[in-house]
Protein backbone atom coordinates (compact mmCIF):
# COMPACT_ATOMS: atom_id res chain seq x y z
CA UNK A 1 0.00 0.00 0.00
CA UNK A 2 1.38 3.36 -0.75
CA UNK A 3 -0.14 4.83 1.91
CA UNK A 4 1.39 8.09 0.53
CA UNK A 5 -1.42 9.08 -1.52
CA UNK A 6 -4.18 9.47 0.80
CA UNK A 7 -5.71 12.37 1.63
CA UNK A 8 -9.03 11.46 3.44
CA UNK A 9 -9.88 9.04 6.05
CA UNK A 10 -13.52 8.24 6.51
CA UNK A 11 -14.56 6.13 9.21
CA UNK A 12 -17.68 4.53 10.35
CA UNK A 13 -18.78 4.82 14.30
CA UNK A 14 -20.23 1.73 15.86
CA UNK A 15 -18.07 -1.35 15.61
CA UNK A 16 -15.56 0.93 13.82
CA UNK A 17 -13.84 3.39 15.58
CA UNK A 18 -16.24 3.12 18.68
CA UNK A 19 -15.45 0.18 20.86
CA UNK A 20 -18.01 -2.20 22.35
CA UNK A 21 -18.59 0.60 25.08
CA UNK A 22 -19.57 3.20 22.55
CA UNK A 23 -15.98 5.20 23.35
CA UNK A 24 -13.57 6.60 20.81
CA UNK A 25 -9.87 5.95 22.08
CA UNK A 26 -7.69 9.06 23.30
CA UNK A 27 -5.30 7.76 20.96
CA UNK A 28 -7.53 8.93 17.45
CA UNK A 29 -7.34 12.25 18.91
CA UNK A 30 -4.02 12.13 19.24
CA UNK A 31 -3.74 10.60 15.33
CA UNK A 32 -6.47 13.67 14.25
CA UNK A 33 -4.27 16.22 15.62
CA UNK A 34 -1.37 14.96 13.44
CA UNK A 35 -3.41 14.00 10.33
CA UNK A 36 -4.39 17.52 10.31
CA UNK A 37 -1.13 18.88 10.60
CA UNK A 38 -0.45 16.77 7.66
CA UNK A 39 -3.45 18.38 5.54
CA UNK A 40 -5.02 14.85 5.68
CA UNK A 41 -9.20 15.16 5.89
CA UNK A 42 -11.20 13.10 8.64
CA UNK A 43 -14.85 12.31 8.01
CA UNK A 44 -17.47 10.02 10.35
CA UNK A 45 -19.77 8.48 8.19
CA UNK A 46 -22.53 7.04 10.51
CA UNK A 47 -26.36 5.81 10.42
CA UNK A 48 -26.58 7.68 13.74
CA UNK A 49 -28.00 10.87 13.71
CA UNK A 50 -25.57 14.06 13.47
CA UNK A 51 -26.28 15.09 17.11
CA UNK A 52 -25.37 12.04 18.31
CA UNK A 53 -22.20 12.19 15.87
CA UNK A 54 -20.78 15.01 17.05
CA UNK A 55 -21.26 14.64 20.52
CA UNK A 56 -18.48 11.58 20.01
CA UNK A 57 -16.30 13.42 18.14
CA UNK A 58 -17.07 16.98 20.05
CA UNK A 59 -13.19 17.17 20.34
CA UNK A 60 -12.69 17.77 16.64
CA UNK A 61 -16.21 18.46 15.35
CA UNK A 62 -15.52 21.69 14.28
CA UNK A 63 -12.73 20.33 11.81
CA UNK A 64 -14.36 16.98 10.48
CA UNK A 65 -17.34 16.47 7.71
CA UNK A 66 -19.79 14.00 9.03
CA UNK A 67 -22.02 12.13 7.22
CA UNK A 68 -25.46 11.17 9.22
CA UNK A 69 -28.47 9.13 8.73
CA UNK A 70 -26.70 6.35 6.68
CA UNK A 71 -25.82 9.12 3.90
CA UNK A 72 -29.13 10.97 4.11
CA UNK A 73 -27.56 14.54 5.18
CA UNK A 74 -23.93 15.40 4.89
CA UNK A 75 -22.65 18.41 7.01
CA UNK A 76 -19.24 20.60 7.61
CA UNK A 77 -20.14 22.17 10.89
CA UNK A 78 -23.50 23.97 10.40
CA UNK A 79 -22.95 24.26 6.18
CA UNK A 80 -25.61 21.07 4.53
CA UNK A 81 -23.52 19.73 2.12
CA UNK A 82 -26.04 17.08 1.17
CA UNK A 83 -30.03 16.36 1.75
CA UNK A 84 -31.98 13.53 1.02
CA UNK A 85 -35.62 13.14 2.26
CA UNK A 86 -37.89 10.12 2.35
CA UNK A 87 -41.37 11.23 0.69
CA UNK A 88 -43.98 11.64 3.27
CA UNK A 89 -46.64 9.54 1.38
CA UNK A 90 -44.21 6.18 1.47
CA UNK A 91 -43.55 7.26 4.97
CA UNK A 92 -47.34 6.53 6.04
CA UNK A 93 -47.32 3.64 3.62
CA UNK A 94 -44.59 2.05 5.26
CA UNK A 95 -45.80 2.14 8.84
CA UNK A 96 -48.21 -0.03 9.14
CA UNK A 97 -46.32 -2.90 7.97
CA UNK A 98 -43.61 -2.15 10.47
CA UNK A 99 -46.23 -1.81 13.63
CA UNK A 100 -47.26 -5.01 12.92
CA UNK A 101 -43.40 -7.15 12.89
CA UNK A 102 -43.17 -8.36 16.34
CA UNK A 103 -40.79 -6.71 18.17
CA UNK A 104 -39.55 -3.96 15.88
CA UNK A 105 -39.50 -0.50 16.76
CA UNK A 106 -39.16 2.44 14.50
CA UNK A 107 -37.69 5.56 14.84
CA UNK A 108 -38.49 8.56 12.59
CA UNK A 109 -35.28 10.72 11.82
CA UNK A 110 -35.57 14.25 10.99
CA UNK A 111 -32.12 16.74 10.83
CA UNK A 112 -32.82 18.30 14.17
CA UNK A 113 -34.60 15.31 16.02
CA UNK A 114 -36.04 11.52 16.08
CA UNK A 115 -39.27 10.35 16.84
CA UNK A 116 -40.52 7.35 18.69
CA UNK A 117 -44.01 5.92 19.40
CA UNK A 118 -42.53 3.00 21.72
CA UNK A 119 -43.83 2.57 25.22
CA UNK A 120 -40.82 0.05 25.70
CA UNK A 121 -38.49 1.00 28.83
CA UNK A 122 -35.46 -1.22 27.41
CA UNK A 123 -35.74 0.10 23.69
CA UNK A 124 -36.22 3.99 24.97
CA UNK A 125 -33.24 3.56 27.10
CA UNK A 126 -30.98 1.87 24.59
CA UNK A 127 -32.22 4.42 21.77
CA UNK A 128 -30.52 7.20 23.55
CA UNK A 129 -27.26 6.15 22.61
CA UNK A 130 -28.11 6.41 19.33
CA UNK A 131 -30.44 9.08 19.22
CA UNK A 132 -29.72 12.46 21.80
CA UNK A 133 -32.44 15.21 20.55
CA UNK A 134 -35.60 13.21 20.73
CA UNK A 135 -39.45 12.83 21.08
CA UNK A 136 -41.67 10.47 22.21
CA UNK A 137 -45.01 10.86 20.40
CA UNK A 138 -48.62 9.31 19.86
CA UNK A 139 -48.48 8.44 16.26
CA UNK A 140 -45.62 8.88 13.83
CA UNK A 141 -48.21 8.68 10.70
CA UNK A 142 -48.85 12.35 12.07
CA UNK A 143 -45.24 13.35 12.52
CA UNK A 144 -44.56 12.17 8.91
CA UNK A 145 -47.23 14.92 7.83
CA UNK A 146 -45.60 17.59 9.30
CA UNK A 147 -42.22 17.12 9.49
CA UNK A 148 -39.39 16.75 6.70
CA UNK A 149 -37.95 12.98 7.58
CA UNK A 150 -34.28 11.61 6.59
CA UNK A 151 -34.50 7.82 7.28
CA UNK A 152 -36.81 5.25 9.43
CA UNK A 153 -34.60 3.63 11.73
CA UNK A 154 -36.13 0.23 12.62
CA UNK A 155 -34.61 -1.82 15.80
CA UNK A 156 -34.69 -5.39 16.62
CA UNK A 157 -33.53 -7.02 19.87
CA UNK A 158 -32.27 -10.21 18.54
CA UNK A 159 -31.29 -9.88 14.54
CA UNK A 160 -32.54 -6.95 11.77
CA UNK A 161 -31.48 -9.49 9.35
CA UNK A 162 -33.72 -12.41 10.53
CA UNK A 163 -36.88 -10.46 11.94
CA UNK A 164 -36.94 -7.55 10.35
CA UNK A 165 -35.84 -7.82 6.65
CA UNK A 166 -37.61 -10.53 5.62
CA UNK A 167 -41.68 -8.72 6.17
CA UNK A 168 -40.32 -5.76 4.27
CA UNK A 169 -38.30 -7.12 1.33
CA UNK A 170 -40.86 -7.24 -0.85
CA UNK A 171 -40.63 -3.77 -0.72
CA UNK A 172 -36.68 -3.14 -1.47
CA UNK A 173 -37.95 -1.86 -5.34
CA UNK A 174 -39.77 1.69 -3.25
CA UNK A 175 -37.68 1.72 -0.44
CA UNK A 176 -33.63 1.91 0.16
CA UNK A 177 -32.96 -1.10 2.58
CA UNK A 178 -30.23 -1.33 5.00
CA UNK A 179 -29.35 -3.75 7.33
CA UNK A 180 -26.69 -0.96 9.52
CA UNK A 181 -26.21 -3.78 12.73
CA UNK A 182 -26.87 -6.86 14.25
CA UNK A 183 -29.77 -4.69 15.72
CA UNK A 184 -30.74 -2.33 13.13
CA UNK A 185 -32.44 -1.91 9.75
CA UNK A 186 -32.79 1.53 8.15
CA UNK A 187 -34.89 2.93 5.46
CA UNK A 188 -33.97 5.68 3.36
CA UNK A 189 -34.35 7.59 0.27
CA UNK A 190 -33.13 5.28 -3.14
CA UNK A 191 -30.20 8.09 -3.57
CA UNK A 192 -29.51 8.35 0.87
CA UNK A 193 -26.42 5.61 0.83
CA UNK A 194 -22.64 6.52 2.37
CA UNK A 195 -21.16 6.06 -0.82
CA UNK A 196 -23.24 9.30 -2.94
CA UNK A 197 -22.52 11.57 0.11
CA UNK A 198 -18.99 10.52 0.12
CA UNK A 199 -19.12 10.87 -3.32
CA UNK A 200 -20.05 14.93 -2.23
CA UNK A 201 -17.40 15.44 0.41
CA UNK A 202 -15.10 13.85 -2.44
CA UNK A 203 -15.98 16.48 -5.02
CA UNK A 204 -15.85 19.51 -2.23
CA UNK A 205 -12.91 18.27 -1.56
CA UNK A 206 -11.45 17.42 -4.61
CA UNK A 207 -10.25 14.10 -3.65
CA UNK A 208 -10.32 11.33 -5.64
CA UNK A 209 -11.13 7.81 -4.98
CA UNK A 210 -7.35 6.83 -5.23
CA UNK A 211 -6.75 9.16 -2.24
CA UNK A 212 -9.36 7.99 -0.13
CA UNK A 213 -9.12 5.50 2.78
CA UNK A 214 -12.56 4.30 4.45
CA UNK A 215 -12.97 1.78 7.00
CA UNK A 216 -16.30 0.03 7.59
CA UNK A 217 -18.13 -3.37 9.43
CA UNK A 218 -21.42 -3.42 8.05
CA UNK A 219 -24.07 -3.39 4.88
CA UNK A 220 -24.56 0.30 5.28
CA UNK A 221 -20.90 0.42 4.61
CA UNK A 222 -20.60 -1.55 1.40
CA UNK A 223 -21.20 1.86 -1.00
CA UNK A 224 -18.59 4.18 0.84
CA UNK A 225 -16.40 0.73 1.15
CA UNK A 226 -16.31 1.27 -3.22
CA UNK A 227 -15.58 4.64 -3.00
CA UNK A 228 -12.08 4.17 -1.98
CA UNK A 229 -8.83 2.30 -3.03
CA UNK A 230 -7.94 1.76 0.39
CA UNK A 231 -11.21 -0.11 1.97
CA UNK A 232 -10.41 -1.61 4.79
CA UNK A 233 -13.09 -4.11 7.17
CA UNK A 234 -13.28 -4.27 10.34
CA UNK A 235 -12.00 -7.75 11.99
CA UNK A 236 -15.42 -7.48 13.86
CA UNK A 237 -17.29 -6.79 10.14
CA UNK A 238 -20.16 -9.18 8.81
CA UNK A 239 -18.65 -11.50 6.41
CA UNK A 240 -19.94 -9.69 3.19
CA UNK A 241 -17.77 -6.42 4.22
CA UNK A 242 -14.70 -8.90 4.33
CA UNK A 243 -15.87 -10.21 0.78
CA UNK A 244 -15.75 -6.32 -0.73
CA UNK A 245 -13.08 -4.70 1.24
CA UNK A 246 -9.60 -4.77 0.08
CA UNK A 247 -7.92 -5.10 3.05
CA UNK A 248 -8.67 -6.32 7.14
CA UNK A 249 -7.67 -4.77 9.89
CA UNK A 250 -7.66 -5.62 14.13
CA UNK A 251 -11.12 -5.04 15.51
CA UNK A 252 -13.06 -2.08 16.86
CA UNK A 253 -12.23 -3.45 20.15
CA UNK A 254 -8.39 -3.70 19.47
CA UNK A 255 -7.60 -0.06 18.06
CA UNK A 256 -7.98 -1.21 14.18
CA UNK A 257 -8.53 2.18 12.41
CA UNK A 258 -5.91 3.56 15.00
CA UNK A 259 -3.72 0.89 13.73
CA UNK A 260 -4.09 2.06 10.09
CA UNK A 261 -3.74 5.96 10.59
CA UNK A 262 -0.92 5.00 12.50
CA UNK A 263 0.97 3.17 9.47
CA UNK A 264 -0.68 6.60 7.42
CA UNK A 265 1.06 9.24 9.66
CA UNK A 266 4.22 7.01 9.69
CA UNK A 267 4.20 7.07 6.08
CA UNK A 268 3.53 10.45 5.48
CA UNK A 269 6.89 11.28 8.24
Amino acid sequence: MNLEKVKLVVSDMDGTLLNSKGEVSNHFFEIFKKLKEKNIHFCAASGRQYNSIVDKLALIKNDIHVIAENGAIAKKRDDILLLNSLDAQKIINIIPTLRKIHGANMVLCSQNAAFIESKDARFIDLFQEYYHSFQIVDNLIEIAKSNTILKIAVFHFTSSEEFIYPEIEHLKNDYLLKISGQNWLDISHENANKGNALRAVQKILNVTKEETMVFGDYHNDIEMLQEADFSFAMKNAHKDIKEIAKYTTESNNNFGVETILDKLIKANE
